[in-house]
């Protein structure tokens, strides 16, 4: 029973993160009269100076244990733990400015959509370059979540291709992150971070405009950093320890199914039947899915 209990912490780690996620556009859309490029320069900012504060000030012990360990490393083992973190930030910035465009521009049904792609091509990209196995009705899972994307894909094409690039970014940052083997999360975060700043720092008087920042700009800016990138991320990294990246990846329906709903419900988007039936059957997918967990946390805790 302990280990259910274990393994019950990571889920709700990426259940939590997934919500979190899913609101994210409340906080974009209130930004929508600044360009996405300042709005992706200031996010990143903010949240490596947080992170680097935090750090320095609460998790110098960590850090230096983490040191220690490093050296103990073999060089292959400190070449794959320095490509896999620097590369995550790479593609944490590409994943967070064509997200903010799209919520922005386009539409935050195109947003979520971009998430209803992304679990389905990280848990074939799982089983295909970290050899995770699937069981038959987890399969079966996946082919149903396939078909849900063909329908929305068949009837939103142009939304469907900025959808993919958010999706493939996102994926490859999940399967480069299950290869990470750092164990102090917050410190890979802080450098992924910091090192996606100093990457675009140099194109910064290009990029970002001339803008005034209002000073609400700067405290959702803040609240961005925070609630919407370091807690879900260190969340997220949290429940890779426990999870593998094909549950992970499915899990992350979570969010378009919640990014959905405040499109329709909050923002009164228009919808359609297919839509309705697609997210549906993508609820039905993730209940199918880990239907394991499921039994385990709630049948199990109740009888006991």
């Amino acid at each position: 029973m302990s280990h259910v209990k274990n393994k019950s912490s990571y889920y709700m780690a990426a259940v939590v993160a997934f919500v979190i996620w899913g609101v994210f556009s409340l906080a974009l859309k209130s930004l929508t009269s600044f360009p996405s490029m300042d709005i992706l320069y200031y996010r990143i900012f903010f949240a490596a100076t947080i992170l680097s504060i935090f750090n320095l000030a609460f998790g110098r012990k960590k850090i230096y244990a983490e040191i220690v360990n490093w050296q103990t490393n073999t060089k292959t083992d400190k070449r794959n733990t320095i490509f896999f973190t620097l590369i995550g930030g790479l593609l944490l910035t590409v994943n967070w400015f064509i997200f903010i465009y799209v919520t922005n521009h386009i539409s935050i049904k195109a947003a979520a959509f971009a998430y209803i792609i992304c679990p389905l091509i990280t848990t074939l990209l799982a089983a295909l370059l970290l050899n995770e196995k699937l069981k038959k009705f987890q399969w079966i899972a996946i082919g149903v979540i396939f078909c849900s994307c063909i329908l929305l894909g068949f009837f939103s094409p142009y939304d469907a291709l900025f959808s993919l690039i958010v999706a493939l970014t996102y994926a490859l940052y999940l399967i480069s992150q299950r290869k990470n083997q750092v164990t102090n999360k917050l410190l890979v975060l802080n450098i992924q971070i910091v090192f996606a700043a100093l990457v675009i720092l140099p194109f910064f008087p290009v990029l970002v405009s001339d803008i005034l920042k209002t000073d609400f700009f700067y405290w959702m800016i803040a609240l961005i950093a925070v609630l919407f990138t370091i807690v879900p991320l260190l969340l997220n990294l949290y429940a890779l320890k426990g999870l593998n990246s094909s549950t992970i990846g499915i899990l992350l329906y979570i969010n378009p199914i919640v990014n959905f709903f405040v499109a329709f419900f909050y923002y009164h988007e228009k919808t359609f039947w297919y839509q309705w039936v697609a997210y549906s059957l993508v609820i039905f997918s993730i209940l199918f899915y880990n239907q394991k967990i499921i039994r385990n946390v709630f049948l199990k805790e109740k009888i006991l």
